[in-house]
């Protein structure tokens, strides 16, 4: 072994072993969504006393967690995309999801300029809210070059909202008058991570769950083109840290979701993908969620809550919105 793998062991078994006891959690509570959990359990793991030699050996882990594992596991999630399945959605329904991604990465980012947020904090938050949660947070630092600490406050906001919305969204279902299809439709459109997007929507039945995971990895897809145009503006500003435009592993998203559309891929191949990627993920949430320091967001104030609060229920008003244009539309996925 090289002294690099086994710096990272240490670190990297931890992460695994977290995942396995957020996926305990999630069978004996489905509510619980794993990849939630991991960060919920990298957040507990920091908060302990644990010595500074203990730390150290386990940090170079969590840091390849955080960086290499995540971009992977993204690539992965390419898999569980068709343009097929997008295409389904039909043209108005897939316009409404692009509107909504857009609006609410603008409408954010701007709220966090304007209330003052420090260094990359608004366009992080912008990205986890309006995409898909601690893993499009993880992908925008790539641009940003955000180290793991700076991306702590805007995966605390982004986990702690979407879990709120797994209980709050099925309870305002009724209020709103929402059938399973418009249900699923504005879960997929309007909660942060995939977990927890699966978590809320299987309340209302299959139906709901269905075309809540396909609007949701609509809005997944959006992540490389945004991403994109994020190292366009940084690197025209002179604020670019990273050298590439377009990040290697958005490119194998890409080309990950184009072998779904175009090849005939196994389901096995599919499945062990899947799981794969999920554990992937849930490894790398266990490292950013282990940069937390519960003491540091005590102390930001107000502000980054604020914003992410303003934030959550301008998605939730949008999505909302736009289930309402595309049902009086007649769009397909909605009748």
């Amino acid at each position: 072994m090289t002294k690099r793998l086994v710096a990272v062991l240490p670190g990297l078994a931890l992460a695994l072993a977290a995942f396995g006891l957020a996926s305990l959690a999630h069978l004996l509570a489905p509510w619980i969504p794993a990849l939630t959990a991991c960060v919920v359990l990298g957040v507990a793991f920091t908060s302990l006393r644990w010595s500074p030699r203990v730390r150290a050996v386990l940090q170079p882990g969590f840091a390849t967690a955080a960086r290499r594992l995540l971009r992977i596991g993204i690539v992965l999630l390419g898999l569980k995309l068709s343009l097929v399945d997008i295409a389904g959605l039909g043209w108005l329904v897939l316009g409404m999801i692009v509107l909504v991604v857009i609006a609410t990465f603008v409408f954010t980012f701007a709220i966090g300029r304007l209330l003052r947020l420090p260094g990359d904090e608004p366009l992080l938050i912008a990205a986890g809210f309006s995409i898909c949660g601690a893993s499009a947070i993880g992908a925008m630092s790539s641009v940003t070059g955000s180290k793991e600490s700076e991306q702590a406050t805007p995966i605390a906001l982004v986990t702690l909202c979407g879990t709120l919305a797994i209980a709050l969204l099925p309870a305002l279902r009724p209020v709103f008058g929402l059938d399973a299809e418009q249900f699923g439709m504005w879960t997929g459109a309007s909660v942060h991570d995939v977990g927890q997007v699966v978590a809320t929507a299987q309340i209302a039945g299959a139906s709901a769950l269905a075309i809540a995971v396909v609007v949701k990895l609509t809005r997944v897809a959006m992540l490389a083109p945004m991403i994109a145009i994020t190292g366009l503006v940084l690197k025209r500003d002179g604020k670019g840290k990273r050298p590439a435009l377009v990040p290697l592993f958005l490119i194998g998203f890409i080309a990950a979701v184009l072998v779904r559309t175009f090849l005939p891929v196994p389901d096995v191949v599919l499945q062990a993908a899947d799981l794969i990627q999920l554990v992937l993920l849930g490894m790398a949430l266990f490292g950013l969620g282990a940069a937390i320091r519960v003491g540091t967001l005590v102390r930001t104030g107000v502000r980054p809550l604020a914003v992410a609060a303003i934030s959550w229920v301008a998605i939730a008003a949008m999505s909302l919105g736009a289930v309402a244009v595309a049902t009086a539309a007649g769009a397909p996925a909605l009748r």
